[in-house]
């Protein structure tokens, strides 16, 4: 049982940082809470491998590999679909890459995200650069706070991706948007 909860354990890990490799433009490592589900899946992971392990201790990890195995899955997953990277500053000035699901309409491509992640990288009437399928452009970032517009987008991005279905039905993420919640609107930049 050790030994195939340690595998697992170690294969999820693995799996955090190897999805990223699927997708165009440079490898963005993982940060915040995936980069911690994958670090601890394979701490874990190799810590049941250890054959001295103190029984306290190999307890301790195999009552914690459910909860780390559940972030590391969502890691996993949340990169399984397609993900772009909108380049924005961040409150200091610096470039950072942002790791968004993306939706289509026809008045454009738009993203959803926390209204205070727009403000502190100024998403609102923007210039940033947009990496989509290998591709780098400039696109105009304009936010919508207007609940319809927010929802709408929330919905489309559900139809899109298996892992906010998933996300909702287990209650990570709510039917409608939250009132936190902002959509951002991305045109071409114009010419010239």
């Amino acid at each position: 049982m050790r030994f195939i909860v340690a595998c697992l354990m170690l294969g999820v890990g693995l799996a955090v940082f190897a999805i990223r490799l699927q997708h165009a433009g440079p490898y963005d490592p993982p940060e915040g809470g995936n980069l911690l589900g994958g670090a601890l899946a394979l701490l874990i992971g190799g810590l049941l491998l250890v054959p001295s392990l103190p029984k306290a201790l190999r307890w301790a990890a195999l009552a914690a590999s459910p909860v780390v195995l559940f972030f590391a899955l969502y890691a996993t997953l949340a990169e399984l679909e397609e993900v772009v990277v909108l380049t924005a500053p961040d409150r200091s000035g610096e470039s950072v890459g942002l790791r968004l699901w993306i939706v289509d309409r026809d008045d454009g491509e738009w993203v959803g995200m926390p209204a205070d992640k727009a403000e502190a990288h100024g998403l609102d009437d923007a210039r940033v650069e947009l990496l989509r399928d290998g591709e780098t452009r400039c696109v105009l970032a304009m936010r919508h706070d207007d609940p319809t517009t927010v929802n709408a987008i929330h919905h489309r991005r559900a139809d899109k991706y298996a892992v906010q279905r998933l996300a909702t039905r287990i209650g990570l993420f709510g039917e409608d948007a939250g009132p936190g919640e902002v959509a951002i609107q991305l045109t071409p930049c114009p010419e010239g």
